[in-house]
C-alpha cells in the first residue's frame, strides 16, 4: 500500500463531521490489546496536540489564514479527542506514564534508524537513552506506589534498565540547542521525523506537568518535577533541529503531510480492526487537510507543493520492539554529553552544564532516590518478598 500525496484528495473538509458518541469511543484494553496499539494512540494524540498548538500560533501571525486555520483546527481538535479518549480508566496516571515512555523509546529508536541525516539520527539516539532511563525510574515508582510490574504495560517489548542517568542529564539551555536541518536541502522524511519526535516530546512534557502535582507521595511529586524538566530540555532540543527559515505556510504544509504519514504508519500496522478503522478515517481527513493547505500554498506563496513534499510517502514508522538497537546504542553512547550543538565524551562536557546540574542536584535527586537499589524483576516488590 502506497499513498501518492498529490493524487489522493482525501475527505473534503465539509464532510469531516463527528457526534459525541463517536468522540468518546470504547477505550482500548491495557491487557488485551497489543502494547503498540497504545503506543500509536499516545503518539497520535501528541501529533494532533501539536497541530492544534501550531495552528493557533500561526493564526496569531497570519490574519488572511485565520478562517482556514479555524476550520481545519476544529476537526483536528475532534480528532485528538477521539484518539485520546481511546485511553481508558483501566490505566492509572502512572501506568499511562509508562506508556508515554514506551512511545519515546520505541518510536524514537525506529525513527533514528530510518533517518538519513547522521547528525539528526545522533540527536534522536542521544534523547532516546535519556527516555530509556526515565522508563527505569518510573517503573521503580510504579512498584513503590502501586505495587505493579511495569511489564504488564510494556508486554516485554521494552527493557527496564538504567540508561544515561537522569541525574546527569540536566544541562544549561545553550547545551540543548542543536544545528537545524536546511529546509532547502533536507530530505522530506528528515523534516517529518523532526515534527514527529518534537510533537511526542512536547505532549510528554505537558502531561508530566499536569499529572505530577496530583500525587500525594512526595517522591512521586519530585520525580515528575525532575523528569518534566528533562522533557522541557528535549522539547528545546528537538524544536531547535527544525529550520526557522521555513515560512508559516511551508510549516503548515509539512505538518499536514506528517499527519498523513503518521496516520498511514498507524493504519498499516494496527491489529485491532476497530481502531484501525479510526486510523483509516483520519488518514482520509488529513489528506483532505493537505489538499486544502496545498491550494493555500499555491495561492499565497505561488509555489508548487512538490517543492516541499515527496510524491509518495516514505516507508512507514516501524511500530515494533527496537530492543537490540536500543541495547547497542546504550553500550556505545551512554557516555556522550552535549557541549553546545555537538556531542562529546563526558570528559569534554563544558563547565556551564556541570555547574547548572550541580546546583539543581545540591539537595538530592528524586530519580536517584527512587532508583536506589532498584532492579527490575518479573512481578513486584510484594511478590518478591512473599517468595
Amino acid at each position: 500500500m502506497t499513498i501518492k500525496l498529490f493524487d489522493n484528495k482525501g475527505t473534503p473538509l465539509s464532510q469531516q463531521k463527528f457526534t459525541w458518541r463517536e468522540l468518546t469511543p470504547r477505550p482500548l484494553s491495557k491487557l488485551d490489546d497489543d502494547a503498540f496499539t497504545r503506543v500509536r494512540v499516545i503518539l497520535m494524540n501528541g501529533i494532533e496536540q501539536q497541530a492544534n498548538r501550531f495552528q493557533h500560533m500561526c493564526g496569531q501571525f497570519n490574519g488572511e489564514l485565520r478562517n482556514a486555520l479555524a476550520q481545519v483546527r476544529r476537526t483536528e481538535h475532534h480528532q485528538q479527542t477521539m484518539v485520546n479518549w481511546l485511553l481508558g480508566a483501566d490505566h492509572s496516571p502512572l501506568e499511562t506514564t509508562i506508556g508515554y515512555e514506551q512511545v519515546a523509546i520505541e518510536v524514537t529508536a525506529a525513527i533514528a534508524q530510518q533517518e538519513p541525516d547522521e547528525y539528526l539520527a545522533q540527536t534522536y539516539r542521544f534523547g532516546m537513552l535519556e527516555d530509556f532511563d526515565h522508563m527505569y525510574r518510573y517503573s521503580a515508582l510504579l512498584d513503590r506506589v502501586e505495587g505493579k510490574d511495569a511489564n504488564n504495560i510494556l508486554q516485554s517489548y521494552t527493557d527496564i534498565l538504567p540508561g544515561r542517568p537522569t541525574v546527569i542529564e540536566h544541562r544549561d539551555p545553550a547545551d540543548d540547542l542543536r544545528h537545524h536541518y536546511d529546509h532547502k536541502a533536507a530530505a522530506p522524511i528528515s523534516k517529518m521525523n523532526a515534527l514527529t519526535i518534537f510533537s511526542g516530546e512536547y505532549q510528554t512534557r505537558d502531561y508530566y506537568m499536569n499529572i505530577g502535582p496530583t500525587f500525594t507521595d512526595p517522591v512521586a511529586r519530585a520525580l515528575y518535577a525532575e523528569i518534566a524538566s528533562i522533557e522541557e530540555q528535549h522539547v528545546t532540543q528537538y524544536g531547535s533541529i527544525i529550520d526557522p527559515n521555513e515560512t508559516w505556510l511551508e510549516k503548515w504544509l509539512l505538518s499536514e503531510a506528517n499527519e498523513v504519514y503518521t496516520y498511514y504508519s498507524c493504519l498499516v500496522s494496527e491489529p485491532n480492526p476497530r481502531i484501525r478503522a479510526i486510523w483509516e478515517r483520519f488518514l482520509g481527513y488529513e489528506l483532505g487537510h493537505l489538499n486544502l493547505v496545498s491550494e493555500l500554498f499555491k495561492k499565497y506563496e505561488r509555489r508548487d507543493p512538490a517543492e516541499i513534499l515527496p510524491e509518495t510517502l516514505p516507508d512507514p514508522i516501524a511500530f515494533e520492539s527496537q530492543r537490540e538497537f536500543v541495547r547497542k546504542v546504550l553500550s556505545e553512547e551512554v557516555d556522550l554529553r552535549a557541549r553546545g550543538p555537538e556531542y562529546v565524551h563526558k570528559d569534554e562536557e563544558g563547565h556551564v552544564s556541570r555547574d547548572y546540574r550541580d546546583h539543581l542536584n545540591s539537595e538530592g535527586s528524586p530519580t536517584e532516590e527512587i532508583g536506589f537499589n532498584y532492579q527490575w524483576h518479573p512481578g513486584t516488590e510484594l511478590a518478591r518478598k512473599s517468595a
